[in-house]
């Protein structure tokens, strides 16, 4: 059975402001009013997914994801040219308490309630290497302490409860590959460290019960297949990985699977599709202007349940269904206009995905 997931991310269009305040009172257990519009924010968010059909959703990703786990970090100041280290990078004394993580589990009965069986969920996680970018001085040294801080917060926030587990981490590294980095060039200090953070990362899910993830935008740069705990690899759409002869070797010698991703998520590069005017970005900004008045409904540009069918047909007849585990769109949804058409796009691939289980 192929299984549907999503990045976590979702458009967000309230206070920021009372939302992270509302989650910082919901870590410190105050029953503020903030911290009780961000818990049911949460709540409603992540039971919108399960609804839409998504089978292992990520928690509601609302907040900026790489603010969140540098602020679980000790040992980190900010400056105006990035991060710096203050001292020794470790996760904090309450281990680096997820609040969207931890709203769920706290709310794991009425979820469970809802939908009448128990619930898987992900957790994702800024990569070590795209946490590292943020600092002023990125060395290999950030990249190992990165690694290890990041294991713990994860760890400690891994549930596994009778309404509800946490089954899936995904290590989101959207800049690796993207750029030539010499840090992590072959045979460098740089590059093995990255490697054991990834390690890390990976086994100490996989010590939880949970499957470990990495979620990529270039695959250029193959690193990650020579992560041993790492179970699960995916890229955008256009992705070569995808296509190349070379994945399914790379699938069997390592023993790791892939997730489909069959829905594009770059808004701007949906609306062209659909105009068939790829260079003229006059009618691009056009049409946002049209969907901010209310004159033009976003979920007429996101890509029809047959499309992301085939493209999960294709893939299942590359690399065979034994070797593709999960199924979503390519990235997260946080620059959809509306929350809507973000919860539609992931009930469409929900869709594909059970209407190919039904078929096959």
């Amino acid at each position: 059975m192929i299984r549907s997931c999503d990045a976590g991310s979702l458009p967000f269009f309230g206070s920021m402001d009372m939302l992270s305040r509302g989650a910082e009172d919901f870590s410190k257990r105050l029953g503020s009013e903030q911290a009780r519009f961000f818990e049911r924010l949460i709540i409603t968010a992540f039971s919108d997914k399960l609804r839409a059909g998504i089978t292992i959703p990520s928690f509601p990703q609302l907040r900026d994801m790489s603010d969140m786990y540098t602020s679980s970090l000790d040992g980190v100041g900010k400056t105006e040219g990035g991060y710096v280290t203050a001292g020794d990078l470790s996760a904090k004394a309450d281990g680096g308490i997820i609040p969207e993580v931890q709203a769920i589990a706290k709310n794991a009965e009425k979820i469970y309630g809802e939908i009448d069986k128990p619930f898987q969920m992900a957790i994702c996680v800024t990569g070590p290497y795209t946490l590292a970018s943020l600092f002023r001085y990125k060395t290999g040294k950030i990249l190992r302490k990165l690694g290890e801080a990041l294991s713990s917060i994860v760890e400690s926030n891994i549930f596994n409860l009778k309404q509800g587990t946490v089954s899936l981490v995904t290590i989101d590294e959207p800049l690796f590959g993207v750029l030539d980095d010499p840090l992590i060039d072959r045979g460098s200090e740089g590059r093995e460290n990255l490697l054991k953070a990834w390690e890390t990362l990976a086994s100490r899910a996989r010590n939880r019960k949970a499957d470990a993830c990495i979620h990529l935008h270039s695959t250029s740069d193959d690193l990650f297949w020579s992560v041993e705990s790492l179970s699960v690899i995916e890229s955008h759409v256009e992705d070569p990985i995808y296509k190349s002869k070379a994945t399914k070797q790379h699938l069997m010698n390592e023993d790791k699977f892939l997730k489909a991703s069959i829905a594009i998520t770059d808004f701007d590069k949906l609306i062209k599709a659909k105009l068939n005017q790829s260079s003229l970005e006059k009618l691009v900004a056009d049409v946002w202007k049209e969907i901010s008045a209310g004159k033009a409904k976003p979920e007429t540009f996101l890509e029809d349940v047959q499309s992301m069918k085939k493209r999960l047909s294709d893939i299942l007849e590359q690399f065979g269904s034994d070797r593709v585990t999960l199924v979503g769109p390519e990235c997260g949804l946080r620059g959809f206009p509306t929350y809507v058409s973000a919860i539609e796009c992931l009930r469409r691939v929900s869709t594909a995905a059970q209407e190919n289980e039904r078929k096959s």
